[in-house]
């Protein structure tokens, strides 16, 4: 990416959580995590990683891109799927080292890689009997 990033450096607590300047705080990998939800009905749909490039070029661009952590590589999600997430609004939390973005998914309307609408298709519970974590479908 060659254009400047459109955001500018974390300032004070103050600034960060008062103000109106949007200053990702990155973590030591580079990286603040990204939930996407549903804009029609706010079903979570994924959880994902950008980096400064991919979060400037989401903003840009008005659709989702990612930083893969697996592949070491920019992610336009959907590019291959069809599943193309477009942003409806980004919003940051109160120290702005997440941000949360309400999407309309294209194609088939799904988001995981398992062919699901959603990643978070199970349920964790304790069993009772054995005392373990287990995983229970929560989808149909």
């Amino acid at each position: 990416m060659t254009a400047p990033l459109p955001f500018d450096p974390p300032g004070s607590r103050i600034e960060v959580e008062e103000g109106r300047a949007f200053t990702p705080r990155f973590d030591a990998n580079g990286l603040i995590t990204c939930i996407a939800v549903d804009a029609h009905d706010g079903r979570v749909l994924m959880l994902a990683h950008m980096n400064a490039e991919s979060l400037a070029r989401t903003l840009e661009t008005g659709e989702a891109w990612y930083w893969s952590r697996s592949r070491g590589e920019l992610w336009h999600k959907g590019a291959t799927s069809g599943q193309i997430q477009r942003v409806v609004e980004m919003r940051t939390d109160c120290d702005q080292d997440a941000v949360l973005i309400r999407v309309a998914v294209g194609g088939d309307g799904g988001c995981c890689h398992t062919g699901r609408r959603a990643c978070f298709y199970r349920s964790v519970a304790l069993d009772p009997a054995s005392g373990r974590a287990v995983l229970t479908p929560a989808d149909p």
